[in-house]
């Protein structure tokens, strides 16, 4: 990582009063070079061979950290597994039922039109498709062949 990349990244966590430990700036660097929706075990286990004194715990605080400061989200859509995202404008997921790949696509959230929630307040948007990618979707047609 180049110094000025590591400035960047400190930059981003001071803006959102985190302090920039070694362990938060890799952790922030992860999300931003795999944009393929990492849990934290995933995450842990990428940067435990590079910091051998890095803990799950650390892992699992600094996520939430970030989540809670606006850094990162947290996703969930099979309602199992709590994965990260570093895009947090509004946007849309995709996961191929095949593979498993996450893909974010674009999604006017405040156009959809929703009936029945008058007088709720709504705290979060979320948008999930689930099918097969391109990939996927042309591996099974070859299959039926």
């Amino acid at each position: 990582m180049t110094e000025d990349r590591v400035e960047i990244l400190k930059n981003e966590l001071v803006k959102k009063d985190i302090r920039p430990s070694y362990h938060r700036i890799k952790v922030l660097e992860y999300l931003h070079a795999h944009e393929n929706h990492p849990t934290a075990d995933e995450i842990y286990a990428e940067l435990h061979s590079q910091i051998p004194t890095l803990s799950k715990t650390t892992v699992y605080n600094t996520l939430n950290s970030f989540v809670e400061a606006g850094l990162a989200r947290a996703i969930s859509i099979d309602g199992v597994e709590r994965r990260f995202d570093i895009t947090v404008i509004d946007h849309g997921h995709f996961r191929c039922d095949r593979c498993g790949a996450i893909i974010n696509f674009s999604i006017d959230l405040n156009a959809l039109a929703v009936h029945g929630l008058e007088g709720f307040q709504v705290t979060g948007k979320n948008v999930y498709f689930s099918g097969l990618c391109p990939s996927c979707n042309q591996l099974q047609i070859q299959e039926k062949e």
